[in-house]
């Protein structure tokens, strides 16, 4: 067996660049992948300790996304496998550089944070163009958490956590699953683990490719969504080397490419060596956005090249039965190169984590977790057509967080269990062009925060969870995609941390066949951040005076009709006061829908999800525009609209299985079906984000896995 993992292994880093991830634990259609090969399943230290309650921090309600799932819905990403939770909303905001946001509870994106197995590697500029490049395989689960303060080591995350949790081996395996998409896309996604003959020792490598191509829905020559070409390289060792010790290390190579704009050339290469800076006296026919762009290639390209290096390390100890420690460190690299319309820039942006953790059970009632964490993260930008204007201000930082940390999980009563726990961290941001002297930031905050799980009988529950963040607001791009109109430099008039506050309550119901949670939450941030401009136009990042809030609510439900059907759905509501309508700069859903069916036989499995989005009133939003400047002006009534997915599996053995589906299967799309997100601006400058709907169409899918 461990002769052909090895060869299975060698194999994934020579494979060719095609297809998916799935479920690497899941029976594909109800087949017994396991009935004639020999495991070996081992507890390893993390597991036992999990297990006994003496590995955790929190209780709060947590929306868990399993490897069965996201292979069903044939999920590549981590946007694609979170996108149909409750409480979550990825949002494109831009149809040519395909920035893609994670909001929660309506939250705006950055105020989310994601965690690698509970570590914060992505860096202020990773949650925007890194997304789409987090792979699906290899991971376990992933773990949502909404609301202020919903990970003991993230105070920063104001909406709340995405934990990605990577596949722990629990014999020797491999798996390889390949799939084409319609317009030369593809998909593909390897893992092979070996396992030591005893179980404490094992190592896993897997690789994942995938490729989108261009959309153009409207034929006009602009894309609507813009090429994603993602790869991905992760290792992770795990050894039991005592029998109270484990040591964890990984590793990660991650390479994106984005470009979107014209679909008459084949990339990047194409529109710089067509590229003299100057602007074209029309870019579309009869001045219309709708209407075949005649411009420069230059003049709506958009280029963005991402390479990420991710090394973690993590040692759990265990001094007896009552007590625990663990030490967490790690380390990111975020590179960007992009180009946007004649503008260049360049970022580099690392991170460096540690955490020292402890966990005590001081008796049967009471569980306290404490430690010890520091963040420190460096960006340095440059930009060559900056440079050549006399206003240039460069957006490069420093940003170092000192906090202390203090739970107790205490069960208060049989049906009452209760976290309280405290934040104390030490904040410093500080720009540190030359133009920015003196430190922006530097503040102690108290950050606290109360879970409670009660449980009214063995059916219903109830969860209340009451907590305070904060946030250094740092980059451009996360407020109205400032990026693009950089050419001038980037005026920062931040002097304050963002604070939160958020409330949030679940109903819970459990039955032998229905399962319900209805969710509430409110959550108000003062000094937000928004981008305005200075007197000369310079895109200036600043705050907004006061309080802004949202309430989010949803009831999310699941019945088990037969043992192989399932029916689940979801109905959400936002509501946003005027100052969070405007600090966003796309427009955010206020109603949405979700429809699930699943069906899993002995051979066949299919999975249905239908999302429906409510109307909008754009102009509470600032949406403002024309199709033909001046002319022509563009609606500011969003129409409501749904989207199906949909896969068929079909295990044709123990080891091997087919597939075929469709993302977007009635090819609702925003350029084909509604308005172009193009538009003039009322001062006359041509913009990309008259965005509300779904912007890139139909693609149909086939493929296969195979595992031994």
């Amino acid at each position: 067996m461990n002769t052909k993992v090895l060869v299975g292994l060698w194999l994934l880093g020579a494979a060719p660049t095609v297809a998916y991830a799935a479920d690497e634990t899941a029976v594909p259609g109800g087949v017994d992948n396991s009935a004639e090969i020999e495991e070996i399943i081992s507890i390893g230290v993390r597991q036992r300790l999990y297990q006994q309650g003496t590995l955790k921090n929190v209780i709060q309600k947590t929306e868990i996304v399993d490897a069965e799932y996201i292979r069903s819905r044939q999920a590549v990403n981590l946007s694609q496998a979170i996108a149909t939770s409750p409480g979550v909303k990825v949002s494109n905001e831009c149809s040519m550089c395909g920035v893609k946001r994670i909001m929660l509870n309506g939250m705006r994106g950055e105020h989310t944070t994601i965690l690698t197995d509970g570590m914060p590697l992505h860096t202020m500029l990773a949650g925007y163009y890194a997304v789409d490049a987090i792979a699906t395989t290899g991971i376990e689960r992933v773990e949502v958490a909404r609301g202020a303060g919903a990970s003991l080591i993230a105070p920063e995350a104001i909406g709340g956590t995405i934990n990605v949790v990577s596949r722990d081996p629990g014999r020797s395996s491999l798996l390889i699953n390949a799939a084409a998409e319609e317009d030369d896309g593809y998909m593909f996604g390897g893992i092979g683990s070996l396992m030591s003959d005893d179980g404490r020792h094992s190592a896993t490598l897997v690789t994942q490719f995938n490729q989108h191509e261009r959309y153009d829905g409207d034929g006009n020559g602009v894309s609507e969504a813009p090429l994603q070409d993602n790869r991905s390289i992760v290792a992770r060792l795990s050894s039991d080397f005592t029998r109270r010790d484990n040591v964890v290390f990984r590793a990660a190579l991650i390479n994106s490419e984005i470009f979107g704009g014209p679909m008459d050339v084949n990339g990047i290469a194409d529109v710089l060596a067509g590229y003299d800076g100057i602007e074209s006296d029309e870019l579309f026919v009869n001045g219309d956005v709708r209407e075949r762009f005649i411009g420069q290639p230059w003049e709506t390209a958009e280029w963005i090249e991402t390479d990420r290096i991710e090394l973690s390390a993590s040692w759990v100890h265990e001094f007896s039965g009552n007590y625990n420690t663990t030490f967490n460190a790690g380390y990111s690299e975020h590179e960007q190169d992009s180009f946007y319309e004649g503008f260049d820039y360049a970022a580099t942006d690392e991170l460096v984590y540690l955490d020292f953790r402890n966990n005590l059970a001081l008796n049967g009632d009471h569980l306290l977790t404490f430690g010890v964490d520091r963040r420190d993260e460096q960006m340095r930008s440059e930009s060559a057509a900056g440079e050549d204007s006399d206003n240039y201000i460069e957006d490069s930082f420093d940003y170092d967080v000192l906090g202390f940390y203090l739970q107790d999980t205490w069960n208060v009563t049989d049906k009452l269990e209760a976290a309280i726990a405290l934040r104390v961290d030490r904040v410093k941001a500080d720009f540190v062009a030359p133009e920015k002297p003196g430190t922006e930031i530097d503040e102690t905050v108290f950050a606290p925060r109360i879970d409670t799980l009660y449980r009214h009988d063995d059916s219903w529950s109830s969860r209340l969870s009451v907590g305070k963040g904060y946030r250094a607001p740092l980059s451009f791009f996360e407020t109205d995609h400032g990026i693009l109109d950089a050419g001038d430099g980037f005026a920062i008039d931040i002097d304050r941390l963002e604070e939160s506050l958020s409330v949030a309550y679940a109903l819970s119901f459990e039955g032998e066949k229905l399962s319900t949670t209805l969710s509430l939450a409110y959550t108000e941030v003062e000094d937000l951040a928004a981008m305005d401009e200075t007197e000369e136009g310079v895109p200036l990042l600043t705050q907004l005076e006061g309080t802004a809030s949202v309430f989010a609510s949803d009831i999310a439900a699941g019945y088990k009709v037969t043992d192989q059907f399932t029916v689940s759905g979801t109905i959400e509501t936002f509501d946003y006061d005027d100052a969070f309508r405007s600090s966003y700069a796309i427009a955010p859903i206020e109603e949405r829908a979700t429809l699930a069916l699943q069906y899993n036989g002995e051979l066949w499995s299919t999975h249905l999800t239908a999302v429906g989005v409510g109307s909008r009133d754009l102009s509470k939003y600032g949406y403002e525009g024309f199709d033909i400047f001046d002319t022509a002006s563009k609606s500011t009534h969003a129409e409501s609209f749904w989207t199906v997915d949909m896969k068929i599996t079909r295990a044709l053995s123990d080891s091997f299985t087919v597939y075929v589906g469709a993302f977007n299967l009635f090819d609702e799309s925003q350029g084909r079906n509604m308005q172009s997100p193009l538009f003039w601006d009322p001062d006359g400058a041509y913009d990309v984000g008259y965005i509300y709907g779904p912007l890139r169409g139909r693609e149909y899918y086939a493929g296969f896995e195979f595992r031994m």
